[in-house]
């Protein structure tokens, strides 16, 4: 072998997959070859970034499946080097397609590394009745009677209007609405709901719409299915 360029040999070398006598042969002949020293030494310093990987840069996700594919050329590599028939010409060529897709694996690891995380935060979704609109109002009230409270926000819309109410002091399980009194006595039902444990506790807030227009709006009534008032919030 020492009388010839052993290239098809080289990148087998390069990756430690010769036996002890054909590596001998390889390393005799690069004493003597120049040419030979200058190629190897190309595909060793290919090969050895390979070494100065992080785990990290095979691990997270790389553009275009670039990762993926050096995984599966790694454990060819790793297979073939257990062979007793390795095929040198395919040695060449992989320690070359390994070295190439490890630059690519360092150069991405090496971006990753050099931005800092991005904490995405998600931006809250206003409710209905969370920006001022002008016009907007408040009405409140507790009934002495049956110790329910209610606060709500009234934001004008064309022609109509949304409602932000926090109601408190109704037992669990009732079956309530509110309503919007209009200043002629009509009245639309703004949205409903069912009070749950939490709620006879701690209170509810919920949003609703009525089409009222909001200069005829008169009060605000919070009552169950069946008609019966819990509280009544007339507008000043």
């Amino acid at each position: 072998m020492t009388t010839s360029h052993p290239r098809e040999s080289l990148g087998a070398y390069a990756l430690l997959a010769l036996d002890d006598t054909e590596r001998q042969e390889v390393e005799a002949h690069l004493a003597s070859c120049a040419d030979c020293r200058a190629e190897y030494e190309e595909l060793r310093t290919m090969t050895d970034l390979l070494g100065d990987l992080p785990p990290e840069a095979l691990l997270d996700g790389p553009p275009e499946d670039g990762d993926l594919v050096l995984h599966r050329t790694l454990n060819a590599v790793r297979e073939e080097r257990r062979s007793e028939t390795v095929g040198r010409r395919w040695l060449v060529g992989t320690a070359a397609s390994v070295a190439a897709l490890a630059l690519l694996a360092g150069g991405v690891f090496a971006g990753r590394q050099s931005v800092e995380p991005v904490v995405a935060v998600p931006t809250p979704t206003p409710t209905a009745t969370s920006t001022t609109v002008a016009g907007t109002f408040t009405v409140a009230a507790q009934d002495p009677t049956t110790g329910a409270q209610l606060s709500a926000r009234v934001v004008p819309a064309a022609g109509w209007v949304r409602v932000n109410a926090q109601v408190k002091g109704i037992g669990e399980g009732q079956r309530c609405r509110i309503v919007v009194v209009a200043k002629d006595g009509h009245r639309e039902i703004a949205g409903s709901w069912l009070v749950s444990a939490a709620g006879a506790a701690s209170g509810t807030t919920l949003d609703g719409a009525a089409i009222v227009p909001p200069d005829q709006v008169a009060s605000v009534v919070i009552e169950n299915e069946n008609g019966a008032q819990f509280v009544t919030a007339v507008r000043a």
